[in-house]
């Protein structure tokens, strides 16, 4: 394994937002290796290390790149990404595996693997590789949402709740914007913070809180929390019911 560990000094990358990556690798070492490399190029990292952990984990959260190994434990990489993609997940993916034989490259990228990395490989080479996929133009997404009564036109910057508009701030908008565009999935407050207030001195969890404090007021029809548009995951996060 060609292996070396920069400090956590280097310059972030052209990014504008911080990236998230979700590794999924049962070898303890090598996946600390890789986390505290990628923590050094100012990525967030979730790592796990088995199959069934991983899988856990693209279910509750939005990635912007996961890599992932092939032989794990309780579950396959294969069967994951087989999974995710036929559930819909677009997520650029990574395989990470000691299979290098033509044939199971090929299996691997016809499962919806966007690259392939046999090992034993340099990190340095793999964090090129993930910096080549999050130059990919994102998938082409609507600027008009709608989840149940709600709308929002990310272009006129116009929300509404059953045909009648709603002013938010600017940061509650780009918050709702985000819940949005990933309807049903759990976000971590650490995940809300990093994508939504991004590098911004203001961030925290009380700023979080608040911010889904307004946007519950002028958008659920109810007091009781339990009906908001906005569910909080006890202990996991936040999450907009569709």
């Amino acid at each position: 394994m060609c292996v070396s560990i920069r400090p956590f000094f280097i310059r972030q990358s052209f990014l504008s937002a911080v990236a998230k990556i979700l590794l999924v690798e049962d070898d303890e070492d090598l996946a600390s290796m890789i986390v505290e490399w990628l923590s050094g190029e100012r990525y967030l990292v979730e790592a796990a290390h088995d199959g069934n952990h991983g899988m856990d984990l693209l279910r509750l959260s939005h990635y912007d790149v996961v890599v992932l190994d092939w032989d794990l434990p309780g579950m396959q990489g294969i069967d994951i990404l087989r999974q995710f993609r036929a559930g819909g997940g677009n997520t650029p993916v990574i395989m990470l595996t000691g299979k290098g034989s033509i044939s199971e490259k090929e299996m691997g990228l016809d499962s919806g693997a966007d690259d392939y990395i046999a090992k034993p490989f340099s990190i340095k080479e793999l964090a090129a590789r993930i910096r080549a996929l999050l130059r990919r133009p994102a998938p082409t997404t609507s600027n008009v949402l709608k989840v149940k009564d709600i709308g929002l036109d990310a272009v006129k910057y116009r929300v509404t709740k059953s045909g009648v508009e709603v002013h938010l701030l600017p940061r509650d908008f780009a918050l709702l914007e985000f819940f949005m565009r990933h309807p049903d999935e759990v976000f971590s407050a650490d995940t809300l913070l990093a994508r939504v207030w991004q590098s911004d001195s203001e961030a925290s969890l009380e700023a979080l809180r608040t911010a889904i404090k307004r946007i519950r007021k002028k958008l659920d029809t109810s007091d009781s929390e339990t009906d908001s548009v906005i569910e909080n995951i006890p202990r996991v996060g936040y999450r907009l019911r569709s």
